[in-house]
């Protein structure tokens, strides 16, 4: 099984992930921001990656530092259960449509960090979220990790639907590019033998 659990703790927040890249989408989150948890269980859900997040963070000041720590300790996780990432099929894509939204997502697992974020909100909140804490996820996240990521919504009017099309996106793409490719015989999947 290949699982990893990240502890995280500054004097900002307190965070504790557990990841099962070969589980059933299991999942347990809570961040103190229910907007933020909705999202996180649509990736677990939808990437079939058993997600626990417990985050205690200063909300009461904003939701950066809470949005942030809890992208860099998913994305920790990750990486650390991925290992050498031998045998995985590293590339992905998915087009992810939600109603009237369309957003595509194009992932490559290579160890070089980078993400483009083509996605825009027109209003400043959904629920009790800040929409631009959005795009500071996925880039906490694409660092920690060590993934290059490219989110971009085609179009879409509906705030909601934005959002949730890009992490049922990256939650695709992510279940894609993390599979045993058994035509890859356990092999590193680049001509450098390193990722």
């Amino acid at each position: 099984m290949r699982t990893a659990t990240i502890s995280r703790e500054t004097s900002e927040t307190s965070i504790n992930v557990s990841v099962n890249l070969d589980g059933t989408g299991a999942y347990a989150i809570s961040t103190g921001i229910g907007f933020f948890d909705h999202m996180l269980e649509q990736f677990s859900r939808h990437s079939l990656i058993d997600l626990d997040v417990k985050t205690v963070g200063d909300l009461h000041i904003d939701q950066h530092h809470t949005v942030e720590d809890t992208g860099i300790a998913i994305g920790e996780a990750l990486a650390k259960a991925l290992g050498d990432k031998a045998g995985i099929r590293r590339y992905a894509d998915a087009l992810s449509p939600m109603d009237e939204t369309l957003t595509r997502v194009a992932i490559d697992i290579s160890g070089r960090p980078f993400l483009v974020f083509k996605t825009e909100f027109s209003q400043k909140r959904l629920g009790e979220m800040d929409t631009e804490m959005f795009e500071h996820w996925f880039h906490s996240f694409t660092q920690a990790a060590g993934i290059t990521l490219h989110v971009e919504t085609l179009y879409g009017s509906n705030n909601h639907h934005i959002a949730e099309s890009a992490f049922k996106g990256l939650a695709r793409a992510i279940r894609e590019a993390v599979e045993i490719d058994p035509r890859k015989a356990g092999a590193i999947p680049s001509t450098k033998g390193v990722l």
